[in-house]
């Protein structure tokens, strides 16, 4: 018996592009990403803009974001807007993460932004932007890379991920993020050992009790760590700079990282700023990210650290390009 399977197919389904805008409210940058996409091909950037808002540190007292830091992103948020309108874009995706999840009036802010730039900011919980950083890590490794453990370190939280799929099994977002460490524990520069040694104890403890459980889901084939903090972090230990692409493979070792913990330790933000790969907006929060990323690689008995040049941004958009094939 045969059976005749009919097919049809339809290239230009696949092969149209679109362009995408896509609007990254950040715990240290807004960054507006501009793409070429279509389902089943790596997004290509148009445009790549971001402006330093550094929003985890503009906190006041009642852990409020403060007015000046609101107004600051609705001015870049109206610049933005400004931009996307001269590149035909058929949609733009905006979103925010934890230092607008987190401050205590989130409502009001988002409001304010909608009112005055008629952007609609989808705010991500933490599990969520856990899952799509996921995403993008195993678009960009494929199904090769087996089982995958993805780490990120934002200014407000860390996100570690872990599954043999698309989707992780294990999921969370932890309040360890550089930018909120700096503000919390470190009052000089460089700060004094005793703070560097409450903070390394924090972050030991709320580790210990938030994934004390993920090597419990199996092994992982493939680790990876993604975003700012771990590019930086590869950068000042011998990695490729980023002038030599994305397809350059860059590691962070746990070894290299032990080393230049101590090392960061001791400097200040300026002479951070100095080392390569390292931006200014970024210096002051690289010592805590470190702290972060030492911690997290010896509970999880992580010897190296592969680094994904896509990460959060990317997962949108593929997520996005998805719900346009359903």
């Amino acid at each position: 018996m045969f059976i005749r399977l009919n097919f049809v197919f339809t290239w230009a389904r696949y092969s149209s592009s679109m362009r995408l805008a896509v609007l990254d409210v950040g715990s240290n940058t807004l960054h507006l990403l501009v793409v070429d996409a279509h389902h089943g091909a790596a997004p290509s950037a148009a445009l790549s803009r971001k402006f330093e808002l550094r929003l985890a540190e503009s906190l006041n007292k009642d852990g409020e974001l403060k007015k000046s830091a609101v107004r600051k992103l609705i001015e870049a948020l109206n610049e933005c807007k400004n931009e996307i309108a001269k590149l035909d874009c058929i949609e733009t995706l905006a979103f925010a993460t934890s230092a607008i999840r987190d401050s205590a009036n989130s409502e009001e802010v988002l409001a304010q932004v909608l009112s005055e730039t008629g952007i609609e900011l989808q705010v991500l919980d933490g599990e969520h932007e856990a899952i799509l950083t996921f995403l993008a890590v195993r678009r960009w490794y494929g199904w090769s890379a087996g089982r995958l453990l993805v780490a990120d370190i934002g200014g407000g939280s860390l996100e570690v991920a872990q599954g043999a799929d698309e989707h992780p099994d294990f999921a969370k977002s932890i309040p360890l993020g550089a930018g909120r460490l700096t503000r919390d524990f470190f009052t000089s520069d460089p700060p004094a050992k005793s703070e560097v040694k409450a903070l390394r104890k924090y972050v030991r403890s709320t580790l210990a009790g938030e994934l004390g459980q993920i090597l419990r889901h199996g092994e992982p084939e493939h680790v990876v760590a993604t975003s700012k903090t771990f590019r930086q972090l590869a950068r000042i230990t011998g990695a490729a700079p980023s002038s030599h692409g994305p397809f350059v493979r860059r590691i962070l070792t746990a070894t290299d990282l032990d080393k230049w913990v101590e090392r960061l330790s001791v400097m200040s933000a300026r002479e951070r700023a100095t080392l390569p790969g390292v931006s200014e907006g970024r210096a002051e929060q690289l010592l805590a990210g470190a702290i972060v990323a030492q911690e997290t690689m010896e509970l999880l008995h992580v010897d190296v650290f592969e680094i994904c040049p896509w990460a959060l941004r990317e997962g949108i958009i593929l997520r996005r390009l998805d719900w346009f094939e359903e």
